[in-house]
């Protein structure tokens, strides 16, 4: 079971850090989502792999139960990560609906080079208007 898990951490990692460098906003949540679900496969590998839910029972011994730990804090991660890739989504959904391309831009090497009206322009959310 436990080479099956590294198999998906490796690909979920792999295809998350690949989309991640992507210029598509898209591109971009969605490769938070894989990096995200590869942590929580790597926290909920950490925990011990028993046979039995740990319920007190008398003869159980504490090496037969899997730790509920890891198994809360991935549930918590699960969440989290739900939240945060619902927000990015929809902020991909407000900026194409906007009628801008849901891209990421470089940042500027410095501002020292733009003039007023063109910072306005950048704070404002207008990019053509940028000198």
């Amino acid at each position: 079971m436990l080479p099956i898990i590294a198999i998906a951490v490796f690909l979920l990692m792999t295809v998350g850090t690949f989309l991640i460098t992507q210029r598509s906003l898209l591109r971009v949540a969605l490769g938070l989502g894989c990096l995200g679900h590869g942590i929580n496969l790597i926290v909920l590998s950490a925990g011990r792999w028993g046979a039995q839910a740990p319920i007190v029972t008398p003869g159980l011994q504490p090496t037969d139960v899997t730790d509920p730990v890891p198994q809360a804090f991935v549930l918590t991660a699960i969440v989290i990560t739900m939240a945060l890739t619902l927000y990015l989504l929809a902020a991909v959904v407000s900026q194409t609906r906007r009628g801008g391309r849901a891209e990421l831009q470089a940042a500027p090497e410095s501002d020292g080079e733009l003039d007023g009206p063109s910072l306005a322009a950048e704070f404002a959310g207008r990019p053509g208007d940028q000198a």
